[in-house]
């Protein structure tokens, strides 16, 4: 079992499969590409992004739609290809399409992502939160990271009970913390626009593209591609469908479509009632809200809407941090990658000894957001190491696409993607683009000195995505490998 398998048995089901007679007298499981579409949407969009592109104003459209054509789009086709020839995840994907040590890497940096990951999303939650409490709290570093940390270490005490109470949160988040916000923050900017109270941004054609000011004006694009990410995941459902070849482009086209809308609508929202020098990377959301709520005098239910969207956030949270552990974990014992120490588990079955672990790294990272002056800079900072040890996922996958179809071109594949090289070869440029572009720091930095930018995000990318699994596999032992593993064979 592979991340992504792991990460499929952990999410709860969005769907009710239409239960279809096969040959033997079993049941072939199908949904259809409509339900398909759904559970993508639900699995990659949400609202915390949509702060750092409504700095864009009307521009954000674009930001938004060149790396869903350039990256969300070629994912998805990819991920489907190999989903359907070599199921199993990214780990087997690359494994068989380049080698098993690449493999490895791959689902090191997709467990190591959430080490920067989830500092940056406690940080969105506890800013969120101090709109609740006290919303000058929101630009406090010690306030953030005392937050991060506390709810950081709760969700692992949760998780370290093998609960399933806390399963149904993701669905439900898709509607309670983020379709409802979603729509009620945009309905209130077009009231806002309809009343005749001018935008705060500009919405004329002249900024349809954001304003060239060097690298550094395109900084932001690079958040997008983390926006994105997860798109592979349902990959593994294409068996599910009747056609696959048929069937998958549309969901994954329409899916796209809803990502785009539930990306750029509310980022335009907010756009229109908050400056961009006003703007919170972390609690932009809750401006917005407090803003147009203090307008039409019912300030009250910016609180209602906080306690949504952390409620939410930390169901997501709850719900998702044990699977890339536990993912890491099955390779690691089937293959002997991690030492015995870091492959037990509790009476649960949960991997604790690999979270305490992740824990003790997220606590260090946290506790940063002390240090930084700017609560936005260190929020843009960690998202951009999460993006950046992402993307090498995204490097092996496309490149053991080309690969494959290249050495094993015979081999059976419930949907091949037309033009596979062409849009691998586009995902991957991308996907290199957006991780060169990453070390470029952002103008919304502000003067802070380039060498602690450089040094956190790429000390952040070469210490967490590199140095680590190649010490695991410079240090790897015979004994390593689990002795109930050794009897079950290769990887599935």
């Amino acid at each position: 079992m592979t991340l992504t398998d792991q990460v499929r048995d952990e999410r709860p089901s969005t769907a009710a499969p239409v239960a279809a007679p096969a040959p033997g007298g079993t049941q072939t499981q199908f949904i259809s590409w409509a339900t398909l579409a759904m559970m993508t949407t639900a699995s990659v969009a949400n609202l915390r992004p949509s702060p750092s592109m409504a700095l864009f104003g009307l521009a954000a459209v674009f930001l938004y739609l060149l790396p869903a054509v350039v990256f969300l789009l070629p994912t998805a086709l990819v991920s489907a290809e190999l989903a359907s020839g070599w199921p199993g995840g990214v780990y087997r994907w690359v494994s068989e399409g380049l080698s098993k040590p690449l493999g490895f890497l791959a689902v090191w940096c997709q467990f190591a992502m959430t080490i920067a990951y989830y500092p940056s999303l406690l940080a969105y939650v506890a800013s969120t939160f101090a709109y609740i409490v006290d919303p000058s709290l929101a630009d406090n570093g010690l306030y953030i990271a005392v937050v991060i940390v506390v709810i950081y270490w709760a969700g692992v005490l949760i998780s370290s009970r093998g609960t399933k109470a806390v399963a149904g949160l993701s669905s439900a988040g898709l509607v309670v913390g983020t379709l409802i916000p979603g729509i009620v923050l945009v309905v209130l900017g077009m009231v806002f626009l309809a009343q005749g109270n001018p935008s705060a941004a500009p919405m004329d054609s002249s900024h349809v593209l954001p304003p060239w000011a060097g690298l550094a004006s395109l900084v932001l694009i690079v958040n997008n591609f983390l926006s994105y990410a997860g798109m592979e995941m349902n990959g593994v459902h294409v068996g599910a469908l009747r056609e696959p070849g048929k069937d998958y482009p549309r969901a994954m086209f329409a899916a796209t479509g809803l990502v785009l809308l539930i990306f750029v609508l509310p980022a335009l929202a907010i756009s229109w009632v908050m400056p961009g020098k006003d703007l919170s990377l972390t609690a932009g959301v809750m401006q917005a809200f407090q803003g147009f709520f203090d307008h039409f005098g019912v300030g009250w239910l910016t609180k209602v809407v906080g306690v949504l969207l952390v409620a939410a956030a930390l169901g997501g949270m709850l719900t998702w941090l044990a699977g890339p552990a536990k993912g890491l974990l099955m390779v690691s014992r089937q293959e002997g990658y991690l030492p015995p120490a870091l492959q037990k588990l509790n009476r649960h079955g949960v991997p604790t000894t690999i979270m305490i672990a992740q824990g003790g790294l997220t606590t260090v990272i946290a506790l940063l957001y002390a240090f930084i002056p700017d609560v936005s800079s260190a929020y843009w900072i960690f998202s951009v190491v999460t993006t950046q040890i992402y993307l090498v996922v995204y490097l092996l996958m496309f490149a053991a696409a080309i690969r494959l179809r290249r050495t094993r071109p015979d081999a059976p594949r419930g949907f091949r993607v037309p033009a596979l090289h062409l849009v691998a070869g586009v995902g991957f440029a991308a996907s290199a683009a957006a991780m060169c572009i990453g070390f470029v720091p952002p103008e919304q930095f502000g003067g802070q000195p380039l060498w602690r930018y450089l040094l956190i995000v790429g000390g952040g990318l070469l210490t967490l995505g590199f140095l680590a699994p190649l010490a695991f596999l410079a240090l790897r032992k015979p004994h390593w490998v689990a002795a109930g593993h050794r009897r079950d064979g290769a990887v599935e």
